[in-house]
C-alpha cells in the first residue's frame, strides 16, 4: 500500500494527487498512473525543468532531484511568456516569498522604533 511521503499515512486511492491526512500535494512523488523522470546525465532535472526555472516547482528536493514526475524539459518548450533564466531579476512577489522572514523582521524593527520613537 502507498503512503504519504510527508505523514507516512497510507493512501487508500492509488491515484491521489493529494493526502487526504496532511495535504500534501502527491503528484511530484510519483504514484500509480503518473510517469517518474529520472536524470540520465550528470545532472539533476532541475537543472533542464521548465517549473525549476520558472520558480513554480513545489518539489521538495529541489534543485537536486533526480527523479520527478512534473518534469518540463525547457528545451521541449515552444514558447515561454516569462524569463527562465536563474540569472533574470525576479518579480516583487517572488522576492518577497523568497525572504519573507527578513521582510518580517525588518517589519519587526520598523515597529519597534516608531514606538520608540513616540514614546519621547
Amino acid at each position: 500500500m502507498l503512503s504519504c511521503p510527508k505523514c507516512h499515512q497510507p493512501l487508500k486511492k492509488r491515484d491521489a494527487i493529494v493526502c487526504p491526512h496532511c495535504r500534501t500535494e502527491l503528484k511530484a512523488h510519483g504514484h500509480a498512473g503518473i510517469p517518474l523522470y529520472r536524470a540520465t546525465g550528470k545532472e539533476p532535472l532541475c537543472r533542464t525543468c521548465l517549473y525549476d526555472a520558472d520558480d513554480t516547482c513545489n518539489y521538495p528536493q529541489r534543485p537536486d532531484a533526480w527523479e520527478c514526475t512534473l518534469y518540463r524539459d525547457t528545451r521541449l518548450v515552444a514558447t515561454v511568456s516569462t524569463p527562465t533564466s536563474r540569472d533574470s531579476k525576479p518579480s516583487p512577489q517572488v522576492w518577497v516569498r523568497r525572504n519573507i522572514v527578513w521582510v518580517a523582521i525588518a517589519g519587526l524593527l520598523v515597529v519597534s522604533f516608531l514606538i520608540a520613537a513616540s514614546k519621547r
